[in-house]
């Protein structure tokens, strides 16, 4: 027999025994009232509050896995954007101090035509000097164009006359005007070009800025708008799944009386049976189940540390490469969730191994409907069972939850619960 129905037992031999002795003295106690016992109709109704809840919470579900998917997608193109306005904003300045380099050369490839302009003008009045010079002895040399270029044959007998006459240094200045001439338009067309390139780059950089600044506040705004609807879709959620739980603990407080109910007529038969037959016996003041339950309330504000707690109480916690490492959990004393139930059943002599998978097949499977005080609950599902928590009767639970957090007692959380209770007790 389990220590949970010896205890049961007990009290109710007692209370027959004490009956048995009132009724002697002719003072026998009024029997206590029955408990709300719900009607069949009350529980199906529950039931189908609970389902469509359910229902709903799964479709807002999916379209949060949905709306969390396109975040995803949007976050990525708002950072590309982003960074490719980022870019078109360095390009723009390497093109701006291009244009700036190109408007240094070509501020000095004036200022070198200038010269080349002032050296011409330099060279064509030595020419001019000559010439004229020319003329004043009676000379019959033509203009200076039988040396830059002959056209006929006319200028070409002007230029052998001139080349004959002359003498080498006038021929030396109009060579430097010559030059200068030619240096002088090859640096206004290489100035001209210059600039024009560097204008050029400057331009497309500022439009290419202007369509990366464009396109990068698009993304935030369809950033902005997916991020506001998944908020919006997560909060409906939130309120759905408070209701789920509102409804399902409707729920199991509906069972939970007419457990108490059924519980309250078999102990009234079996009371007027042991006042035929049994004596009085001590009523015991702390069962197994007690044990147990004081045993986990003992570490209330513990904290949770994964891989922490054994039979002794809190430990250290371990590494995990990962969410209990960046909560520090291997620096902290504490404990686990099947590190707390394996430090409670030690209590009573059972010891469970510290994995909740393990615990779940420790003992014999019941109904969650059909919960006790001391009964350990499970969440889990395709990937396997990854939390346990004790059950200490209307719909309150002790539990070591996650990271960051300590041992408390909380109401019982039905979203991915089994539908089976371990009962080692």
């Amino acid at each position: 027999m389990s220590a949970r129905r010896c205890l049961a037992r007990c009290l109710t031999v007692g209370v027959a025994a004490m009956a048995m002795v009132l009724g002697a003295a002719g003072t026998a106690p009024a029997a206590p009232p029955p408990p709300h016992n719900p009607s069949d109709a009350q529980l199906d109704a529950s039931r189908a509050e609970a389902r469509a809840a359910a229902a709903r919470v799964g479709d807002l579900t999916s379209q949060l896995a949905e709306a969390d998917a396109a975040l995803a997608d949007t976050d990525d193109r708002a950072e590309a954007a982003r960074e490719n306005a980022n870019k078109a904003l360095v390009d723009q300045y390497a093109a701006e101090q291009a244009a700036g380099r190109a408007a240094e050369a070509e501020a000095a490839a004036r200022a070198d035509a200038d010269a080349a302009g002032r050296a011409i003008d330099r060279a064509r009045g030595r020419v001019d000097e000559f010439i004229a010079g020319s003329y004043r002895q009676g000379s019959t040399i033509g203009s200076i164009t039988a040396y830059l270029g002959a056209r006929g044959p006319e200028d070409l007998l002007a230029r052998e006359q001139l080349l004959g006459a002359v003498g080498a240094d006038a021929l030396d200045g109009m060579d430097a005007l010559r030059r200068a001439q030619v240096d002088k338009a090859n640096k206004d067309s290489a100035a001209r070009q210059a600039a024009q390139q560097a204008r050029t780059a400057a331009e497309a950089a500022e439009r290419a800025a202007r369509d990366a600044a464009a396109a990068r506040d698009a993304a935030v705004q369809a950033q902005l708008a997916a991020r506001a609807r998944a908020a919006g879709l997560a909060a409906r959620r939130a309120e759905l799944a408070r209701r789920l739980d509102d409804a399902q603990a409707r729920v199991a407080g509906l069972q939970a009386q007419r457990r108490q109910y059924q519980q309250w007529v078999a102990a009234r038969r079996a009371e007027r049976a042991a006042l035929r037959r049994l004596p009085a016996l001590p009523v015991p003041t702390e069962g197994a189940v007690r044990v147990v339950i004081d045993r986990a309330l003992s570490q209330l504000g513990v904290p949770y540390a994964w891989g922490g707690g054994n039979a002794n109480g809190p430990t250290l916690g371990i590494h995990d490469g990962g969410v209990a490492d960046s909560f520090g959990d291997f620096a902290k004393v504490g404990f686990d969730c099947s590190g707390l139930m394996v430090y409670a059943f030690a209590g009573v002599g059972i010891m469970l191994p510290h994995y909740s998978g393990y615990q779940y097949a420790a003992g014999p499977h019941v109904p969650l409907a059909d919960a006790e005080p001391g009964d350990m609950l499970f969440w889990g599902g395709d990937a396997g069972i990854h939390h346990v928590a004790l059950y200490l009767g209307d719909g309150k639970m002790v539990e070591a939850p996650e990271s960051g957090s300590v041992v408390r007692v909380t109401s019982v959380r039905y979203r991915g619960i089994m539908p089976f209770v371990t009962r080692l007790l």
